[in-house]
């Protein structure tokens, strides 16, 4: 594994060293990751600067880790903030404390990366500079990246919060000790004050460099020294932009379709020697399976025979359970994300097509019930398109058809 840092001046590139640890391998590398050259073979995974997310801490009245992605995203659209649907899993939650009745959260939201803000191959996993670095206890850390200093709260040596300032020089200047203290103090409104401990400067220039203004800006003991190597964030996130998640599906299908070609060979291979056996073997059975149906037919009445055929045939919604609308509602309903507050208003079912009507708070419920229609009743030809959004909420239209052209409704 190999970790893309962004660092003072420029990328970092640190490899996994086999104990464990992560050893640089260059750095002040170019600032736009697409510009990175000579990447190391192996598994990447990237870690986002301070000024590509926003950082969203929240108390949630809850401790049932089913709901935080619903309340971060809840809190997040408050801030007016919402992630690109279209763009790839742009959030992720993340626990800070737990209480009895309550948890404090950290909802992060990636802006929607640009052009030159991803490097040339796809990382395998994403996350966040401000999770990569240890701290203990409660305490605020101020370092650089790509040449302007940014600052991140820490409760209990998880990321409690974190921005990005204007200010850059060598060492942090009255802006940047402004930003901190207002950033304290609407943590404090929020109910979630800050006592730190110590206040940490990573200075580019390690043991040597300055704590500039907040030197006597704080009445806690202020630490100069080099930024900690980093380390993977525990536990993992669940970010990824959507064009490497194309990236994935597009060599996923390059695997697939070799494995396909390799297996009609070898299907081809047998068939040849097989083929001959198997196609008089079925003509026997055809031949027996007919007699069978002539002896069972009555000979005297075939118009009323064809006519118990053709009333049987009516009762196919009854007799075949995928086709019953009951059982097809069931498997509709289940498609349902759990705790999403998506609702149908309208399902009009047939034998061979569905069309669904429905509406929820959020968009990312709506895609991950479009997701699960085609995974669950993939019988059905899906045609989702992506949802709307109006004053109450997103709404959408999902049409299945059965690709059956000699099934009657």
């Amino acid at each position: 594994m190999s970790l893309l840092v962004p660092g003072a001046r420029g990328w970092e590139i640190w490899k996994q060293a086999t104990t464990g640890g992560f050893v640089l391998q260059s750095a002040d590398g170019p600032a736009r990751a697409s510009e990175l050259s000579s990447l190391p073979t192996g598994n990447l995974a990237m870690l986002f600067p301070v000024r590509g997310y926003h950082a969203l801490p929240f108390k949630a009245s809850s401790t049932d880790d089913s709901l935080f992605d619903d309340l971060a995203a809840m809190h997040a659209e408050r801030l007016g903030v919402r992630a690109d649907p279209m763009a790839g899993q742009l959030s992720d939650t993340f626990v800070v404390t737990k209480e009895e009745e309550s948890a404090t959260l950290l909802g992060v939201v990636l802006k929607s990366p640009g052009d030159g803000d991803l490097p040339p191959r796809s990382p395998k996993e994403f996350d966040i500079s401000a999770r990569a670095y240890e701290v203990r206890g409660e305490a605020v850390a101020v370092w650089m990246e790509f040449s302007r200093w940014v600052f991140a709260f820490y409760r209990n040596g998880k990321l409690l919060y974190s921005q990005a300032t204007s200010s850059g020089g060598a060492a942090p200047d009255a802006g940047c000790l402004k930003d901190i203290h207002l950033a304290l103090g609407q943590m404090a409104i929020q109910g979630l004050q800050l006592k730190p401990e110590a206040v940490h400067v990573w200075s580019p220039e390690g043991d040597a460099g300055s704590a500039g203004s907040l030197a006597g800006g704080f009445n806690v003991p202020i630490k100069v020294t080099p930024r900690p190597d980093p380390v993977l964030p525990e536990p993992r996130s669940k970010l990824l932009p959507a064009d490497v998640r194309a990236a994935r599906r597009a060599a996923k299908s390059r695997q697939q379709k070799t494995l396909a070609v390799a297996a009609v060979v070898i299907a081809y291979l047998g068939a040849a020697g097989w083929f001959g056996y198997g196609l008089w073997k079925d003509q026997s059975q055809i031949k027996k399976l007919k007699a069978q149906a002539e002896s069972i037919a009555p000979a005297a009445d075939r118009l009323a025979y064809e006519q118990h055929l053709a009333m049987w045939t009516e009762l196919d919604l009854v007799v075949d359970g995928n086709k019953a609308p009951v059982e097809i509602m069931s498997r509709i309903a289940k498609a349902i994300p759990p705790n999403s507050g998506l609702r149908l208003k309208v399902a009009d079912i047939s034998a061979n097509e569905i069309k669904i009507n429905g509406e929820a708070q959020q968009a990312q419920p709506v895609s991950q019930f479009s997701v699960n229609l085609m995974k669950n009743m993939s019988e059905f030809k899906w045609e989702n398109p992506p949802p709307s959004n109006s004053n109450k909420g997103w709404t959408f239209t999902f049409t299945g058809t059965r690709p059956d052209p000699n099934a009657t409704k």
